[in-house]
């Protein structure tokens, strides 16, 4: 019998042990997350969801923060749709004129078709768009698709509720305030991530595709994967903004899902926006952001 009522107590001890161990882990990370953010200077937003083992860590979750160039991977996502559908073929010609290459703009493709007047494929306008981030290539695929509010429909469509897709490059270049209309929240762009992966809402070919072009990526070097053990695979979209006259830079964003060792995958958001930091220090606070994500996934195993 006092066998029996000191097992009982042992047992009740060990898990009392083991539940305030775990509380403690989880309140250290977040206090981890809590200090790295104060570094940006601004607002922070974090996703983290492992997708095999379905641990989530949310921060700012349901906050709007601007998206920029990190709506190209949705806008990729709705284009191959259109793929699998028959609708479009990734080898189907695009004609490219002067209107299509702006000036003053981030384009990878103008600069390798200076005097414009060439046809492409649809596969090259998709990887200088998810690989490069190349603004005017976006602007192509929204003209394609009928514009970002077809886009918009298709992501909503697919369950994806919490993002805003309203304006394109171009429109975004004409003032301050236009980018804040391409909003998501961290836990939104989480489950797009985890539809993306887990779901059958593009063909796998379609999703092999677009992996590629995310982790050929060359953008971003100084975020998800800056402090990441070397060879660490990461398929990613990044989006960047300028910095306005009051020197705040309106996001520096990185998004995309990490291979862990244990070949689990990690989705995380980070979203850093309204910044009176430099770029270098927001940077830095999204790559420090992963390595803590990472680390911590790494600890649980």
């Amino acid at each position: 019998m006092k066998n029996s009522k000191l097992n009982k107590i042992l047992i009740t001890f060990i898990i009392s042990f083991v539940f305030n161990s775990l509380s403690a882990q989880q309140l250290t990370f977040k206090d981890q997350i809590d200090q790295i953010a104060k570094e940006a200077k601004g607002d922070v937003g974090v996703a983290l969801l492992n997708l095999e083992a379905g641990d989530t860590f949310l921060y700012n979750e349901t906050m709007h923060f601007p998206m920029q160039s990190v709506y190209k991977f949705p806008l990729a996502m709705a284009v191959l749709s259109q793929v699998d559908a028959g609708k479009l073929t990734i080898d189907q010609k695009l004609h490219l004129t002067k209107r299509d290459l702006l000036p003053n703009t981030w384009s990878p493709l103008r600069e390798k078709y200076p005097n414009a007047n060439a046809d492409v494929t649809l596969m090259e306008v998709l990887k200088a768009t998810v690989s490069e981030s190349d603004n005017n290539g976006c602007d192509i695929l929204f003209r394609l698709l009928g514009g970002p509010k077809k886009v918009e429909k298709y992501i909503h469509g697919i369950g994806v509720k919490e993002i805003a897709i309203a304006a394109t490059e171009e429109e975004m270049h004409t003032a301050w305030d236009v980018q804040f209309t391409n909003w998501c929240t961290p836990v939104a762009m989480q489950q797009l991530l985890s539809t993306f992966h887990k779901d059958d809402k593009l063909s796998e070919k379609s999703k092999q595709l677009l992996w590629d072009m995310m982790v050929d990526s060359p953008t971003g070097a100084k975020r998800i994967k800056a402090l990441l053990p070397e060879g660490t695979v990461v398929a990613h979209k990044t989006g960047t903004s300028d910095t306005n006259k009051e020197g705040v830079t309106g996001a520096i964003n990185d998004v995309g899902i990490i291979v862990l060792p244990n070949k689990h995958h990690l989705a995380i958001t980070v979203f850093v926006a309204n910044s009176k930091a430099s770029t270098g220090i927001m940077e830095e606070t999204i790559a420090k952001i992963a390595k803590a994500a990472y680390d911590n996934e790494i600890n649980k195993q």
